[in-house]
């Protein structure tokens, strides 16, 4: 009666000392309903029209299926993964070896990315966006023409409210672009000139570094999203 008694009390207290669990949870942050693809021109467009290139700025998708900053960071944790859509360029292998070999020479080197954290900077009215972090540099040669997931040599923290962007130091073929104006959209790191390319390199590349992102492309996607694992909830 007594070891009972003992037992169901030992019981009691062990199921109110025992902390519920507390996991972590795995995020893509970006996706929307249209899914990441390789970016390829569009019907009717010409190859000098073609504007799938990204070069030299850190992009930010402003709009995507008509949702606003879509790579915001909406819980604390860690980026571990960088997803892109990156196109072939062309379907012929002789004008892709071409096309590759200007934009190398142009840009300074071969195609490259990187996942940079921005935080709000400033009045509100006058937003700029400061670098919290920015992961290893992606070399993206060798996956022309296809959409890969690529794991980050070192997890970057991210707290709630940061925006996740995707930084070009060269080039880098990430945009889909005719697409409905009213649902997608991003902006680069700069303020003028936005209808040509960036005459010289304007990517964020240092932690701290801040920039007015006035350049706005109605229509254009940057086919971009990351991984996140969230930090799990602590016990009271």
């Amino acid at each position: 009666m007594k070891r009972s008694l003992l037992a169901f009390f030992v019981a009691t207290i062990a199921g109110f000392a025992l902390p519920s669990a507390a996991s972590a949870t795995i995020i893509e942050v970006g996706q929307t309903s249209t899914p990441v693809v390789a970016p390829t021109c569009p019907t009717g467009v010409s190859s000098s029209n073609c504007k799938i290139v990204l070069t030299r700025v850190t992009a930010l998708e402003t709009l995507s299926d008509g949702h606003a900053y879509p790579t915001t960071i909406k819980h604390a944790g860690e980026i571990v993964a960088l997803t892109l859509g990156i196109s072939a360029i062309s379907s012929s292998s002789k004008t892709r070896k071409s096309d590759v070999s200007y934009l190398d020479k142009t840009y300074g080197g071969t195609p490259r990315a990187e996942v940079t954290v921005l935080r709000p900077y400033g009045p509100r009215s006058k937003y700029g966006w400061q670098v919290a972090a920015n992961s290893n540099v992606i070399a993206l040669q060798h996956y022309l023409g296809q959409v890969a997931q690529f794991p980050l040599t070192k997890p970057l923290a991210v707290v709630k409210g940061e925006r996740i962007a995707l930084t070009v130091p060269t080039w880098a073929p990430v945009l889909s672009f005719d697409l409905a104006t009213s649902k997608f959209a991003y902006r680069q790191s700069r303020v003028t000139n936005c209808a040509s390319p960036p005459g010289a390199p304007q990517a964020q590349l240092k932690i701290g570094e801040i920039a007015h992102y006035r350049c706005n492309y109605a229509g254009t996607r940057t086919e971009y999203t990351v991984t996140e694992i969230t930090s799990p909830t602590p016990s009271s």
